[in-house]
């Protein structure tokens, strides 16, 4: 059996393990400049975000071991934001397809009717992840391209 990632609510007891994974995968998540604040985050900053108010937070989990983050931003209701990443030695192993084909799973629950993504000029994997769930690219700007995967009855919301 092949494993296969979950989603759990992220909370301020997650602190450590997630600032712990953030550090250890600081040159991976900066590289395209997309997490340069999270990686200058504080464990004590780190909790208050998980605690505060703000996106659908979850850790993307195997076999118990935080692997990465996805979150679900209510950018105007019924209408969502996405944005994930992985941990590096996570990344090309399928991990991230299934982790977001999950995520938007969800976020069908909240009825919601379009999820937009944001993707930094250069990932190209993300792109590809993407354009295999069914989105599009719909606007480019400077600095990065904006995705958008329309959710309609056919598609099982």
């Amino acid at each position: 059996m092949i494993d296969e990632p979950v989603l759990r609510p992220l909370t301020p007891s997650d602190a450590a393990e997630y600032h712990a994974l953030v550090q250890r995968n600081a040159a991976h998540l900066t590289r395209l400049g997309d997490y340069r604040d999270e990686v200058a985050a504080t464990l004590d900053e780190v909790a208050a975000r998980l605690a505060g108010p703000g996106p659908l937070r979850y850790g993307i989990v195997l076999r118990e071991r935080l692997i990465g983050r996805i979150d679900l931003i209510p950018v105007d209701p019924p209408r969502y934001g996405l944005g994930y990443w992985l941990g590096e030695y996570a990344t090309g192993q399928g991990y991230a397809t299934k982790a977001v084909a999950s995520a938007l799973q969800h976020v069908r629950t909240l009825a919601a009717t379009d999820v937009y993504a944001g993707v930094t000029h250069g990932n190209d994997r993300t792109v590809a992840l993407l354009r295999r769930l069914g989105f599009t690219m719909v606007a480019s700007f400077d600095s990065y391209d904006r995705f958008h995967l329309a959710l309609t009855a056919e598609d099982g919301s």
